[in-house]
């Protein structure tokens, strides 16, 4: 398939692109607001510069290091931050506000795109993680923009669904400018898939620049206590349905020898709150949500974390946590949010999306892997008895996210030279 046959199955799969929005819509209406955006129909109020797409909330969270080096370096050129998702754009808006340009990125049709990319005409356009798009890639090459991906990562499991279609994925990467991987296994998976290795620079991870005060654990601790009072946390964070019921079951199973044990259960989606909280008062638990703010009395077992962008806070009130997406073959999600706390770090088996930095708290002895909620009610009682050892773990974890830090400063010397170039 090339780039044609995949532009042509695309447009046919059209309709139920605008289904899948009105179907997720039902939920986040954001899926169905400012559709003119994702067919390259509003023009931006700005244009020139630089273009960082993030997907969704994760790939913005990863990229702000970042994006705040390039603002701090380039003041004067515009920067558009795009997103694909409500829940991404919601967090662009949080964290960077007015200081940066942004709207969703367009379907990745020729149309949208070119239209999108000629009132924009950025001078460099940065692809967070593995955001791959063949038509965006081609138009912006095309009109003379440079084009990078940053903080980029390839499973196995992505790079033998891309080796199924050579003949759209080799010209795809022949147009990029650089590629600046998180690691070297996954940079040679990309040559493997016919990437120049000129263009691709090791790097490590934006995840390692974690921007967390230095006061964070004194703040948060205060904070906990205010909130929570005096008794034992846990947090199962990033989880998805399929998890709720093993965090959920665990949770019932340590309560017989730690009676005033909390668990904070965040949802990973926001579609997901409601049903976290109604599976949660199904088991038996009195739950309330942190959206209702206000004191967790101690009567309270479960509190569900249903608001967005708090869950570094969640982890930071937590004497252990569980990163979901692990317990179910999702890939797994961040687990250095936790560590860089100080906070001990469970993951299920599947945490295949983030298998290097999860290998190395493996290694230091930072990370606990667990098969299913059993294994992880008998690893959370050990971490909750043995408090010094928990916060030994705790620490261990910090350092390897302190050992690894500085991939901010080696990805902007690869867009600074695009730049320079451009």
């Amino acid at each position: 398939m090339n780039r044609f046959v995949y532009s042509l199955l695309l447009t046919l799969l059209l309709p139920l692109v605008l289904l899948y929005l009105l179907w997720r819509s039902r939920k986040e209406p954001g899926y169905r607001q400012r559709l003119t955006e994702r067919f390259g129909l509003t023009r931006p109020a700005r244009s020139g510069g630089i273009l960082v797409h993030c997907a969704s909330v994760g790939e913005t969270l990863a990229a702000m290091p970042l994006i705040r080096a390039l603002q701090a370096r380039y003041p004067q050129k515009t920067l558009t931050v795009t997103s694909t998702t409500p829940t991404g754009s919601a967090q662009v808006r949080k964290q960077l506000g007015d200081s940066v340009q942004h709207c969703y990125l367009p379907l990745d049709l020729p149309g949208p795109c070119k239209r999108f990319l000629r009132a924009l005409q950025p001078e460099l356009v940065i692809l967070v993680e593995t955001e791959l798009w063949p038509n965006l890639i081609h138009v912006s090459k095309r009109q003379g923009s440079k084009v990078m991906v940053t903080n980029a990562r390839l499973s196995a499991r992505s790079a033998e669904g891309y080796q199924r279609w050579p003949r759209l994925v080799r010209p795809m990467l022949s147009e990029l400018d650089a590629v600046a991987m998180q690691n070297e296994i996954d940079a040679e998976r990309m040559v493997s898939l016919g990437l120049d290795p000129a263009k691709l620079r090791v790097c490590g991870s934006l995840k390692f620049d974690l921007q967390i005060p230095a006061d964070a654990e004194q703040q948060l601790a205060a904070q906990r206590h205010d909130y929570l009072g005096e008794r034992s946390v846990w947090c199962a964070g990033s989880t998805h349905p399929g998890e709720f019921e093993q965090a959920l079951d665990a949770h019932r199973q340590l309560l017989t020898t730690h009676p005033d044990l909390l668990l904070i259960l965040v949802p990973r989606h926001p579609e997901q709150f409601d049903h976290a909280f109604e599976l949660s008062q199904q088991a038996g638990f009195k739950v309330v949500r942190r959206s209702d703010q206000g004191q967790v009395d101690q009567s309270v077992q479960v509190l569900i974390g249903d608001t967005m962008g708090e869950l570094l806070t969640l982890y930071g009130f937590s004497d252990a946590c569980l990163v979901g997406g692990s317990l179910i073959p999702r890939g797994g999600h961040n687990p250095l949010e936790p560590a860089a706390l100080s906070k001990p770090v469970i993951m299920g088996t599947h945490y295949f999306n983030f298998a290097e930095i999860g290998d190395s708290l493996r290694q230091a002895d930072a990370m606990l892997v667990v098969n299913n909620g059993d294994e992880l009610a008998q690893q959370l009682e050990q971490l909750l008895s043995l408090r010094s050892e928990a916060r030994a773990m705790g620490k261990r974890g910090l350092r390897v996210v302190e050992i690894n830090r500085g991939a901010t400063q080696r990805q902007q010397a690869v867009a600074e030279q695009l730049l320079g170039a451009a």
